[in-house]
């Protein structure tokens, strides 16, 4: 008679509320590390005697390589441990953040930051880590969570660097980076598990298979691109205006502190967003993106009028602040609840086109704005909010109606 094989505990296993804040944490800290250089841009490239021309090659080759390294590595995530591949990025990030504390030439310092980039890509592999050990009724707080910690990262790095680096200097801001990412690196495979039963006696497709069988997904699932698309409107938006903000600003007479102090104001959102992904789960993915990015084009609109007085800058920031990550939120939820053996590289293809799009708004807000002004910085991301608004309410008519409250 065949035995019966027990059940393996991992793969009902649920993750905590102490394990769902750790991995908030950690993606706080991971993604922190592509961001500490955007205030204090001008004391390196002051330290390593170099323009601020040259300078922009730091962010600028640690994006690519960020997008790179999503697409390289990422899709590994259905292929093996979450738990492996987190342990090695992290690790990674870990070596690259320290050289870069420690790098005494230009070059080496350009050459840390674009590994470190490229190893960035643990905030994208958790929230599947996480999608695959929570009930489903949890997933939007859950992600949320998850979404939570990306933003107070890049809030904490934006705000935070500019202070350490005017009291201790610039490098101090890389050696507390490498010793949060120490941290981390010990952590995370403490706090994780191994993939579910039975993942290990499956056959496995070749990495160069693997690759190529994203585009057989986007065929089968053609959402994906939907959502990808919104993405990157969205993080495109983020990125030209706040890049406005800080060539508008100083023109207005106001130091560049001004800008990390205005950042800070979107702390607030750390609160707001958990109740916007339990909104999302109450109402549905699709009818909750809607509705979320018809407020963050409201607040939009408000950017060219309010620009000319820094108070009331504030309200449109804080329209953008609050429901922009909401939507990426419920972007994620429309393919996080298919299947969890595609859900890494559907999320490839998603972080993908997020930093696509980042990557040609970024460039073309800063054009626009040496161009026509605050004006134009402004008119540029109403024409990108209003597309994304109308990418939603397509995927309303497509997918959502009928479907609320159960994604």
């Amino acid at each position: 008679m065949d035995s019966i094989a027990p059940p393996n505990p991992s793969s009902k296993r649920r993750l905590s509320g102490t394990e769902v804040l750790l991995l908030t944490l950690a993606c706080g800290v991971v993604t922190a590390n592509a961001y500490y250089i955007h205030p204090i841009i001008s004391e390196v490239a002051r330290s390593f005697e170099v323009d601020q021309g040259l300078i922009g090659i730091v962010p600028g080759a640690n994006q690519i390589a960020l997008a790179l390294g999503v697409f390289l590595l990422l899709p590994l995530g259905d292929r093996i441990s979450n738990r492996k591949l987190v342990t090695f990025t992290v690790a990674g990030q870990f070596l690259s953040i320290t050289g870069m504390a420690f790098a005494t030439d230009f070059t080496l310092f350009t050459l840390a930051s674009t590994i470190l980039g490229f190893f960035t890509i643990a905030p994208y592999l958790l929230p599947t880590y996480a999608s695959k050990r929570v009930d489903p009724a949890r997933l939007g707080a859950v992600t949320a969570m998850l979404t939570t910690g990306v933003i107070g990262g890049i809030l904490v790095s934006r705000a935070g660097a500019g202070i350490i680096a005017e009291t201790l200097g610039w490098r101090t801001v890389y050696y507390v980076a490498a010793t949060f990412m120490l941290i981390v690196s010990i952590l995370l495979p403490l706090i994780m598990d191994e993939r579910e039963a039975g993942s290990d006696t499956e056959p496995k497709q070749s990495y160069f298979r693997l690759l190529f069988s994203m585009f057989g997904l986007i065929r089968q699932n053609p959402e994906i691109l939907i959502s990808g698309a919104i993405q990157g409107l969205g993080f495109g938006v983020f990125l030209a205006v706040w890049m406005g903000i800080g060539l508008h600003l100083p023109e207005m007479g106001y130091g560049v502190d001004i800008v990390g102090y205005l950042a800070a104001f979107s702390i607030l959102n750390l609160f707001t967003t958990p109740w916007l992904g339990k909104v999302a789960d109450n109402i549905g993915p699709y009818r909750a993106r809607l509705i979320f990015a018809s407020i963050n084009f409201a607040g939009v609109c408000l950017l060219w009028p309010m620009g000319y007085n820094v108070w009331l800058l504030i309200i449109p920031i804080m329209l953008m602040t609050l429901v922009g990550p909401a939507v990426d939120i419920t972007n994620r939820m429309t393919f996080l609840k298919l299947d969890p053996k595609i859900r890494t590289r559907l999320m490839t293809v998603y972080i993908v086109m997020m930093f696509i799009g980042g990557g040609i708004s970024s460039s073309a807000g800063t054009a626009v704005y040496d161009a026509f002004g605050w004006s134009g910085n402004a008119v540029l991301a109403i024409v990108m909010t209003a597309l994304l608004t109308a990418l939603c309410a397509v995927g309303w008519v497509w997918k959502g109606r009928g479907t609320a409250g159960i994604g």
